[in-house]
Parts: C-alpha cells; sequence; structure tokens
C-alpha cells in the first residue's frame, strides 16, 4: 500500500507540476553527468556522447574554490544592494558603478604607495592613471611590509571614497526624492549610475588595466590527483576579509542598537519613526555600511582577478542582482547565500557549456529557484 501511494503521488507530481518534473529530470540528469566525468566514464550513442565524459578532480576541486571566491565577492557587494532595497525601497541600478569606484580608487591608492615608498614603478601619471595602457599599471610590488601597507591602505581607501562617493550621490540626487515612489528612486538610480560610469571614463579612460602578482608572493599549491590547487597571497586575503567582513555584518544587525534600528526599519518605516528611531541617521548608515562593503569589494576584485575596466561594475551588477533575487530580495543572509550559490554556478557551469554562457547559466538557476519558491531562499524582505 505505502509503494503504491508513493508510486500515485509521483505520477501526480508529473501531471499537475510538469515544469517542477521536468527541472527535477534536469537536475539528476546533469548530477549523473558529472559523477561519470569525475569518474572518466563516457556513455554514447551513436558516436555522440550521451552522459560523462572527462572532467580532472584537480579541475574541479579548481572551480569549486574559484566559485566561492567569486561568491564571497557578489555576496559582499549583495549585501549593500540588499540594505538599500529593505531600508530605502529601491533598486539601486548605480551599485555596480560603485563597485568600479572602489576597483579604480583602491587600486590607484596601492599603486601610488607602492610607488612613493620604492615597491613600484611610479610616475605623475599614477595620480590618476589618466589613459594609461594596460601594460603601464603592472603592480609590480614586491613582497613584505611595503606590499602589505599598499594592500591594507587600498583597502581602507577604496571602502572610504566609494562612502563618499555614494554620501554625496544621496545628497545630491536621493535625498530629495525620498519622500518619491521607490519606481522614481529606481529610475533616478539609472541616470546616477551613468553619470558615474562616463565620469569614471573620462577620469581614468576606456584602456583595461592589469596588475600583475609579484613573483614573490607566497602561494600554496595542494596535490589534488594528477594536478594541484593553487591558492595564491591574494586568494587567502580575500576568503579572510569576506568571511570576517560578512560575520562583522551579521554582528551588527543582532546585537548593535543601530543593527536593530536598521532591522526594525526594514520591517515598518512609520513604525520605525513613531518609536523615535533616527531614520535619517539610519538612512545614512546603511548608505556607508553598503558603500564601503561595496568598495572593498571592487578592489578585492582587482586584487583576485588581476584585470579591471570601467565597464565591468556594471556587468558584475548583472550577477550581483540575481544574487540577491535568489536569497530574497531584502535579505542581507539572502544575498550571502546567493552569492555564494551564484558563484558556483558561474564557475561549475563551464564543465557542461561553454564559459561564454556563464552568466547565463547563473540567471537559468535563479529562474529555477524561482519557480520553485517565488520569494527565494530567504524569502521575505527584511535584513534579518
Amino acid at each position: 500500500m505505502g509503494v503504491e501511494n508513493r508510486s500515485n503521488i509521483s505520477v501526480n507530481t508529473i501531471v499537475e507540476r510538469p515544469l517542477s518534473a521536468l527541472l527535477a529530470f534536469v537536475g539528476l540528469y546533469l548530477a549523473a553527468d558529472l559523477i561519470l566525468k569525475l569518474a572518466g566514464v563516457d556513455l554514447q550513442l551513436g558516436g555522440y556522447s550521451v552522459l560523462g565524459g572527462y572532467e580532472p578532480m584537480n579541475s574541479f576541486v579548481s572551480k569549486v574554490a574559484n566559485g566561492l571566491l567569486r561568491g564571497l565577492i557578489i555576496g559582499l557587494t549583495g549585501i549593500g544592494l540588499s540594505m538599500t532595497y529593505s531600508i530605502l525601497g529601491f533598486a539601486n541600478f548605480a551599485h555596480g558603478d560603485f563597485i568600479t569606484v572602489g576597483a579604480f580608487i583602491g587600486t590607484m591608492t596601492s599603486y601610488v604607495i607602492a610607488g612613493v615608498l620604492g615597491a613600484a614603478t611610479y610616475d605623475i601619471g599614477a595620480l590618476t592613471l589618466i589613459e594609461l595602457n594596460a601594460s603601464d599599471l603592472g603592480l609590480a610590488i614586491t613582497g613584505g611590509p611595503i606590499a602589505f601597507l599598499a594592500i591594507v591602505l587600498g583597502l581602507l581607501i577604496a571602502g572610504a571614497g566609494t562612502v563618499g562617493v555614494i554620501l554625496l550621490t544621496d545628497h545630491l540626487a536621493f535625498k530629495p526624492l525620498r519622500d518619491r515612489s521607490g519606481v522614481t528612486l529606481l529610475i533616478t538610480s539609472i541616470g546616477v549610475a551613468l553619470v558615474l560610469r562616463y565620469l569614471v571614463n573620462f577620469v581614468w579612460g576606456t584602456s583595461k588595466r592589469n596588475t600583475y602578482t609579484s613573483s614573490e608572493a607566497w602561494d600554496l599549491a595542494i596535490p589534488i590527483g594528477n594536478g594541484a590547487l593553487r591558492l595564491d597571497a591574494h586568494d587567502f586575503t580575500l576568503l579572510i576579509l569576506g568571511v570576517a567582513l560578512m560575520l562583522g555584518v551579521h554582528l551588527l544587525l543582532q546585537t548593535s542598537k543601530l543593527g536593530k534600528a536598521m532591522r526594525a526599519m526594514a520591517d515598518n518605516k512609520d513604525l520605525a519613526k513613531v518609536t523615535g528611531i533616527p531614520t535619517d541617521r539610519v538612512v545614512q548608515f546603511t548608505w556607508i555600511l553598503g558603500g564601503s562593503l561595496t568598495g572593498v569589494a571592487g578592489y578585492t576584485w582587482v586584487l583576485w582577478r588581476g584585470t579591471f575596466g570601467w565597464f565591468d561594475g556594471w556587468l558584475f551588477l548583472l550577477l550581483v542582482f540575481a544574487a540577491v533575487i535568489l536569497g530574497g530580495i531584502g535579505s542581507i543572509y539572502g544575498a550571502m547565500a546567493g552569492g555564494l550559490i551564484i558563484g558556483l554556478t558561474h564557475d561549475l557551469s563551464t564543465i557542461f557549456i561553454p564559459p561564454a554562457l556563464q552568466k547565463a547559466a547563473a540567471f537559468a538557476l535563479m529562474i529555477v529557484v524561482l519557480v520553485v519558491r517565488p520569494s527565494g531562499l530567504f524569502g521575505g524582505r527584511t535584513t534579518a
């Protein structure tokens, strides 16, 4: 009887929810395909591979590691976007260009400091990096205290500089419209994004910038199968910094008075104002916290990837939006979890599809999750 009931339930699920059944089948197929690829088994039909193939274990582990690191950057950036939505009530399309601002300010700071202290090639053009060719921006920072100082100050100035830009744009563009609808603020944010993007273009030019890891910088090789997983100092910097900042945000929201005020305002802005919560101060702190995380994330992206350009923040915003929507719009913890999931999907998808379709794979996963759970993984408009 039990077996018959389970069979009836399965049949009813397929009949009543064919899309869910199809998604489950695709998920099982991809899981089986991955297992066979890792085992080196290739099942063919008529001379064509239908399941399995070959994926070296060290390549798979490297993709997992890169996906998690990418996810940390997406998650850090998504926190600011989620806070803006939950407290200010609009999706900020300028957020991607704040990433670009942080990336350029942080890199400029590190480059100048390293040059002044004699650890990098330096000229007056480094003060603005105006129209330097990619090959001119090799951060030839030698290992040691100077490199550490240059990177730490780069992180701090990236965060502080991005906060300054955000507070200025809030004062000029968002604050006068704060009592308007979310749609008005959203459209305004698109205008702000365009202004920032082309201002960065004007100051720093259109050339892609490359940075180089010093040959003296240490790295770690972990033997896996016939190869190895290689992690360098920048990978560990991103890992430690990302985890520490996410933990710090959690503690701030759960234990501090300001964090509790942010959560209260996210739940009900009018009630928060009536109970005496300084809403203007909470809004300002939201910009400061979100901006600093976004600026730091932009600079760590440069350290990790080694390349950046004036349009990269806008493109990166697509993944951030996917993470925030997948995790649950307005949920900071959803942004963290969504960032890690989108990062893993982005990198692991190349096992099955061409690299050019990585972003499409991330959005496909987002759509699948929304079909099953429309409110997202953490489902709700809240900072908690």
